[in-house]
């Protein structure tokens, strides 16, 4: 009697392959399209508040210029270029990983976290000042230089902390991931064939930078080139 084998090659799976496509190529293009999903709700998003943001600006444009008058330029503009040095290490990382040259990755990820962290405190210096000045929304709001301005002023401080606060949000996310991503290029990970993760958090990076570009703009640049108050 003979034995009937229904054996088959085996194939070799690469280990990060999820059970659930075919192969890299099929779970690279998944990731990928997935990431620019996830950004197009957070376009429309940031896109929502600055549409109202623009509409409030050209009812109280007086207000609007007294509230940029209040920001800071010098630390928006520092955090402005060290967020776009951060994309530029983002970038290299990609690209090293694709190459599969693991301590380049590790090293311009790490470089990555750093300038991500170097934004976050700035801002923190930037908002503790905001904060003793009295600009915070609320009852700690205080505004004696034409008072008739001050509830203007208020809602523009409230789009201030509300599109800095979130953007603030998404870089500290960020950083959480940028550790993971650390960690396990540090392991091996990534390399020519696998490197999907690494390329989706620099989607994600690049997306954080350029919402701070426009926010930059808005609250710190736009309203007070329109207005009277240096």
């Amino acid at each position: 009697m003979s034995v009937v084998t229904n054996e088959h090659p085996a194939h070799e799976h690469h280990p990060f392959l999820q059970h659930h496509f075919e192969d890299l190529g099929q779970q690279h293009e998944a990731s990928t399209l997935g990431m620019w999903m996830f950004l197009t709700t957070e376009i429309l998003f940031f896109g929502g508040l600055l549409m109202a943001y623009w509409i409030y600006r050209i009812m109280y444009p007086d207000a609007w210029s007294l509230g940029a008058a209040q920001q800071h330029a010098l630390y928006g503009g520092i955090n402005t270029i060290v967020l776009i040095i951060s994309s530029l290490t983002m970038a290299l990382a990609v690209r090293n990983a694709q190459l599969g040259k693991r301590m380049a990755t590790v090293r311009m990820l790490v470089a990555t976290l750093v300038f991500g962290g170097t934004f976050l405190l700035v801002k923190s210096i930037e908002y503790t000042q905001h904060w003793r000045e009295g600009l915070f929304p609320g009852v700690h709001f205080t505004w004696n230089e034409t008072p008739a301005l001050a509830p203007k002023v208020q809602l523009f401080m409230t789009f201030y902390w509300s599109l800095t606060g979130l953007h603030a949000l998404h870089m500290v996310i960020g950083a959480g991931l940028l550790i993971w991503m650390i960690w396990r290029a540090w392991r091996g990970h990534f390399g020519p064939e696998y490197y999907s993760p690494v390329e989706v958090m620099g989607l994600y990076w690049h997306f954080v930078d350029i919402v701070w570009i426009f926010l930059f703009a808005f609250l710190y640049l736009i309203p007070a080139a329109g207005g009277h108050h240096g």
